[in-house]
């Protein structure tokens, strides 16, 4: 696991993203985080949503990810599929609401990649944002590794 984390900082020094390490996890800086632990990367209107590396690595090897249909609407706060690794199934809630524009077809056959690269081939959905003012309700990575940190330590 050490392996991992030092591999994805050479990698993320490499493509110049800035991360925060927070033990084992890495937690990218230029994302917004939900306390359900997903992550959403806006660009423009649109919104890129998947779970974070924290989520993955609680819930161990992922072999199947419940996706929503293209053009359904998520809503922040509420379900929209699920993740199931050989531990246990977890819901995927919606950090934002809109339109979702584009599902990541490749978690139909490898589904580990969830867990083998969550920020970048693991992400889940795109969504045409229908309130962009609703990131500004989700935890930036220091709120997020804070959150973490003491959720754990309270399990």
């Amino acid at each position: 696991m050490a392996s991992r984390l030092m591999w994805a900082s050479r990698a993320a020094s490499r493509l110049r993203v800035s991360v925060f390490s927070r033990g084992l996890a890495t937690v990218p800086k230029d994302l917004k985080y939900a306390d359900s632990h997903e992550w959403v990367k806006v660009e423009g209107n649109s919104a890129t949503v998947g779970i974070t590396d924290h989520a993955q690595d609680h819930l161990g090897d992922v072999v199947y990810v419940e996706l929503p249909e293209e053009g359904s609407t998520v809503a922040q706060g509420n379900g929209f599929g699920a993740v199931e690794s050989v531990k246990a199934t977890s819901d995927i809630i919606s950090p934002v609401s809109g339109k979702v524009i584009e599902v990541n077809e490749e978690l139909s056959d490898s589904p580990g990649l969830v867990n083998s690269s969550p920020y970048e081939k693991g992400w889940i959905i795109k969504v045409e944002l229908s309130d962009s003012s609703e990131v500004e309700k989700l935890m930036d990575s220091d709120k997020y590794c804070k959150f973490c940190e003491e959720e754990d330590a309270a399990h």
